[in-house]
């Protein structure tokens, strides 16, 4: 896409999850999750949203949307303020383009995030995630455009920039504006020499510190202001360097961020008779609606296959209402009239099976569904 603001061509790297098998569940939303240095770190990004999205139906996270923003001008687009040197992380010629920080955010409001909304099916909840140079913008947004993002992703950031400018600004920020509904995590990787602790660090001086020194005063600065509605977590990786840490970062960032996302589930929940799966879904969805900020429903997919196992374990209370918490979830999806269908049919009630079939083939031909609905008819 061409930035009027940046006055350049950017290349944009996006991922959608995809309906498995393609066609057949009704259309969905999803959060999106904005990935700064998209192209170091896009891939490992995507598989571990899929994993935690999906693995054997116990998500620790929601499938999103990725778009990863690959670098032009990384000095420029990912430092807050202009600086002639900054020694010995920065020299003079590395330094020439820097600043540009604030129009690469308005970048992100005024086009990208536009652009997106209008081409994929984007659910009202978004994601910043950053390393190092991406980390400091990560924090300059939290503390300067905070209504941008739902959650911030901040992994070993490089606070030291401009003689702490930023980190300075955070103090009062922090103290006197609200976060509520914002959440941030904060990862650190180990930087120090190996004669060096993190207890000693605190009250070391020399330059060679400068980096984690920076991001342990960003950690006390926000834990001090606890009370200004942002959810905050972070965690110290020892064994961990500045190249390494964006991994395990990101990994347990979504654990902490969705914390309330996973159902619990064991075997009472799949073999007491009694228990109404559809009911505990329908409020666990509702919990995770109220914390994520809109409203997000159990995959029909997920509710599908547990519905037809259901049936094929002869639980045919749960079964139906399974079944029929996707017909209310999904009104116009032929699927879950279909499958509605399927259940009446083995349980020998032709009348509602040819009823439920009809109502599917209303919204989309499907020869399989005909066929079955015809072979009812005939009968």
């Amino acid at each position: 896409m061409y930035s009027s603001i940046l006055k350049e061509q950017r290349k944009i790297w996006v991922y959608v999850p995809t309906a498995t098998p393609a066609g057949i569940y009704a259309p969905r939303q999803y959060p999106v999750l904005y990935l700064l240095d998209g192209d170091a770190h896009f891939s490992s990004v995507q598989g571990m949203i899929q994993q935690l999205s999906t693995v054997n139906g116990n998500m620790v996270c929601p499938e999103m949307i990725i778009v990863g923003i690959p670098n032009t001008d990384r000095t420029r687009d990912l430092t807050p303020t202009p600086v002639a040197a900054d020694p010995p992380f920065m020299d003079s010629a590395n330094s020439k383009t820097s600043g540009g920080g604030e129009k690469f955010i308005e970048f992100i409001r005024k086009e990208l995030i536009p652009h997106i909304d209008s081409l994929y099916p984007v659910a009202p909840y978004r994601m910043l995630v950053g390393h190092s140079f991406g980390g400091l913008t990560v924090i300059n947004t939290l503390l300067h455009h905070t209504e941008l993002f739902n959650s911030y992703v901040a992994i070993d950031p490089s606070m030291w920039w401009d003689h702490e400018k930023l980190l300075k600004e955070s103090g009062k920020i922090l103290s006197t504006q609200k976060f509520t509904g914002k959440t941030l995590y904060l990862g650190i990787a180990n930087t120090m020499d190996d004669n060096m602790t993190i207890e000693k660090v605190v009250n070391d001086t020399t330059v060679n510190t400068r980096h984690i020194r920076s991001i342990l005063q960003l950690k006390s600065i926000l834990e001090k202001n606890n009370h200004n509605g942002l959810q905050f977590s972070s965690k110290y990786y020892p064994t961990d360097n500045h190249g390494s840490v964006p991994l395990i970062s990101e990994y347990d960032a979504l654990h902490f961020i969705f914390d309330f996302y996973p159902m619990k589930m064991g075997t009472k929940e799949f073999m007491d008779s009694t228990i109404n799966l559809a009911s505990k879904f329908e409020n666990h969805f509702d919990s995770i609606s109220n914390r994520i900020g809109y409203q997000l429903k159990p995959t029909e997919s997920m509710i599908n296959e547990l519905a037809y196992y259901m049936l094929s374990s002869k639980q045919f209370k749960k079964s139906e209402q399974l079944f029929q918490l996707n017909i209310k979830n999904y009104p116009k999806s032929f699927n879950a009239f279909d499958s509605m269908g399927d259940f009446y049919a083995a349980m020998g009630d032709k009348s509602n099976a040819i009823s439920n079939f009809q109502k599917a083939l209303t919204m989309k031909e499907n020869t399989e569904t005909r066929q079955k609905m015809e072979k009812l008819q005939k009968k």
